[in-house]
């Protein structure tokens, strides 16, 4: 088996990143076990290095580690995943109201090419590709205002928010929400603060609302998902 191969960056860092994009992407579903040997195999570095990354990704809530039983992907409960979104209201609807205030020409031409290729990849069978370019917007917008620990924290919570999306179902079609994305950026380029201000906030409830945290099916399918998960 060739090793896989990784992008630029520390090795540890390289590791934790596809990690993380198999998990965005839902090519790691929920409860799934991270075996550390298998992973140094496929990524052709030392376990060292896989564990280290896994402790990173722990931190992280996006996978859980346990004695004697190892690594296995994060299962966020219906109370964890209600608490990611009311941080993201907390930190993405102040930062859309700035954003408005700073954003240039050159910041909104990099957005629209990004809903371009976005749009695009909603009308593709592939789900890994827009489920990506779905997360990435939003942080992408805080690398554009240049707050480097505002995009990381922001990363890690779309990261949670999309590993809870593969867990609960969403009835949210990406094509609905890439259109909000456009609705968004409409009122950013038009300079409306409010309008800005609401649809963010409409876009983050919509999502919220589109799992299913409220079905009786809830504490079944966690109880049952390690027998259901890829191993």
């Amino acid at each position: 088996m060739n090793p896989v191969e990784l992008s630029t960056g520390s090795v540890t860092d390289k590791v934790a990143a596809a990690i993380t994009d198999a998990i965005i992407e839902h090519r790691l579903a929920a409860g799934t076990k991270l075996v550390e040997q298998n992973l140094a195999t496929m990524f052709g570095v030392s376990r060292t290095i896989v564990r280290q990354a896994l402790i990173r990704l722990e931190r992280e809530r996006l996978i859980k580690l346990e004695p004697a039983k190892g690594a296995s992907v994060a299962m966020p409960s219906v109370q964890e995943t209600r608490q990611i979104f009311t941080t993201r209201r907390y930190i993405e609807i102040p930062m859309i109201a700035e954003f408005v205030r700073t954003a240039n020409k050159a910041d909104i031409k990099l957005l629209r090419a990004h809903l371009k290729e976005e749009q695009k990849a909603c009308l593709q069978p592939d789900v890994r590709g827009r489920t990506r370019m779905l997360a990435d917007f939003h942080v992408l917008i805080a690398q554009i205002m240049g707050n480097t620990v505002l995009a990381e924290v922001l990363g890690q919570l779309v990261s949670r928010t999309s590993l809870a999306a593969m867990l609960y179902q969403t009835k949210l079609s990406a094509e609905h929400s890439s259109n909000e994305h456009v609705e968004l950026l409409d009122a950013i380029e038009s300079k409306d603060s409010d309008l800005a201000v609401s649809v963010m906030t409409k876009h983050l409830n919509n999502v919220e609302a589109s799992l299913h945290l409220d079905s009786s099916l809830t504490d079944m399918r966690l109880a049952l998902m390690p027998f259901g998960a890829a191993h």
